[in-house]
C-alpha cells in the first residue's frame, strides 16, 4: 500500500547538471532524519543539459524522488506551481537547486509548522557570493516593491519557504499568467512566521537569473501587486501639462509685451524631446500593464508537461486543478 508524504520538497531546475546530484543528496539526507513520509518533487524546466537525464535515473531507484519535465523552458515561477500542483504532502517547502538556500533550515521550519503556524518563510541575514550590485538592487527592489504595494510582503526573503497544505490549495486556484509566487503567498494570508538563516554561494554553475530576468522578475512582482505606476504616470503627466500651460503664458507674454523672442529652433526641439520622451516613458508603463491583461486574456496553459517519473497512473491521469478537472500534461 502507498504511503502519502507528509511533506513534498519542490525543487525547480534548469541547467543543473553540475549541482543536482548535491542537491538531491543533501535533501535526502535532511529528510531521511526527520523520520517521517516525504516525496521530492523536481520539477524540470526546460534544462538543456542532462539534468532530467540525472534525475529520470536517480528517480528510477529511489521511490522518494518524482520527476516533472516541462516541454520547454517556462519560467521559475511556473515551475514552482507546476511542484505545488502535483504535491501530495501535509506541507511543501519550496527550495531552489543551487545549494544557496541550505536545506537543513528545513527541519526548522517543519518545526514552526507544528508549532500551528501555516507559513514558514526564511529570512535571508547575509548573502554570500553575490556581487555588490546583486545585493543593492536585490535591496532596493525589496523596499520598493514594500511601498508600492498594500500586501506586507517580506523584505530579504525569495521563495525558499513552507506552506501548509491549505495555502497550497488555494494558491492552486489562483491562475494569473505573470506570476510571483512569494507576493501571492503573502496575498493569500494565513498565519505567518519566519526563520533566519545565512544564504550561501551557490554551489556550482552559473546564476539562472542574470540582469535581464532580474528586471523582468521585478516588474511581475511591481505590475501584480500595484497600480501605483499607473497613479504615478498619471501624476506625472496632470504635472508636466499644468507646467507647459505656464509656461505657453511665459510665451506668449514675451511675444506680446516684449520686444523680444528667442529666435532658433533649439529650444523648441529640445523641449519636443523632453516631453515626448516623458510620454513615452509614460506609455511604456501602461504597455506594462496592458501586457498583462493580454496575456489573462488568451487563457493559455501555464505549462506543458512532456513526461512525469515516478507517479502512478492514478497520480497523474486527472489533477483537480483550481476547481478545473484537465489532464496531467497541461495546466
Amino acid at each position: 500500500m502507498k504511503v502519502k508524504a507528509r511533506y513534498s520538497i519542490i525543487v525547480p531546475m534548469f541547467n543543473e547538471e553540475e549541482v543536482i546530484q548535491h542537491t538531491y543528496g543533501r535533501l535526502k539526507k535532511v529528510m531521511d532524519g526527520c523520520g517521517e513520509s516525504y516525496e521530492l518533487v523536481f520539477v524540470n524546466d526546460g534544462s538543456r543539459d542532462r539534468t532530467a537525464e540525472i534525475m529520470r535515473e536517480v528517480s528510477s531507484r529511489d521511490e522518494h524522488v518524482k520527476l516533472i519535465d516541462f516541454s520547454r523552458n517556462f519560467g521559475h515561477q511556473v515551475a514552482i506551481t507546476a511542484g505545488m500542483d502535483y504535491a501530495e504532502g501535509e506541507a511543501v517547502v519550496v527550495i531552489d537547486a543551487d545549494l544557496q538556500d541550505p536545506p537543513e533550515v528545513i527541519l526548522q521550519m517543519i518545526e514552526k509548522w507544528k508549532e500551528g503556524y501555516e507559513v514558514v518563510y526564511a529570512k535571508r541575514l547575509k548573502r554570500h557570493g553575490e556581487t555588490f550590485f546583486k545585493k543593492a538592487t536585490a535591496k532596493i527592489f525589496y523596499r520598493l516593491l514594500s511601498s508600492m504595494t498594500s500586501v506586507e510582503i517580506p523584505t530579504d526573503t525569495g521563495d525558499f519557504r513552507l506552506i501548509d497544505r491549505k495555502v497550497c490549495d488555494v494558491l492552486r486556484g489562483l491562475k494569473e499568467k505573470n506570476r510571483y509566487v512569494r507576493g501571492l503567498v503573502s496575498w493569500v494570508g494565513f498565519r505567518q512566521t519566519m526563520v533566519e538563516y545565512v544564504r550561501e554561494e551557490r554551489f556550482a554553475g552559473e546564476t539562472k537569473y542574470p540582469l535581464k530576468k532580474m528586471i523582468r522578475f521585478a516588474l511581475d512582482g511591481i505590475t501584480s501587486f500595484s497600480h501605483k505606476p499607473l497613479k504615478i504616470a498619471s501624476y506625472i503627466g496632470f504635472f508636466l501639462s499644468f507646467s507647459s500651460f505656464l509656461y505657453l503664458f511665459f510665451v506668449l507674454f514675451q511675444r506680446v509685451f516684449t520686444s523680444w523672442t528667442v529666435p532658433g529652433w533649439a529650444s523648441i526641439v529640445g523641449v519636443n524631446l523632453l516631453f515626448n520622451g516623458i510620454v513615452l516613458m509614460l506609455l511604456g508603463v501602461i504597455g506594462e500593464y496592458i501586457g498583462r491583461i493580454y496575456d489573462e486574456s488568451k487563457d493559455r496553459p501555464l505549462y506543458i508537461v512532456r513526461e512525469t517519473k515516478g507517479y502512478t497512473e492514478e497520480d497523474t491521469d486527472v489533477l483537480n486543478v483550481g476547481g478545473r478537472k484537465e489532464n496531467d500534461y497541461v495546466r
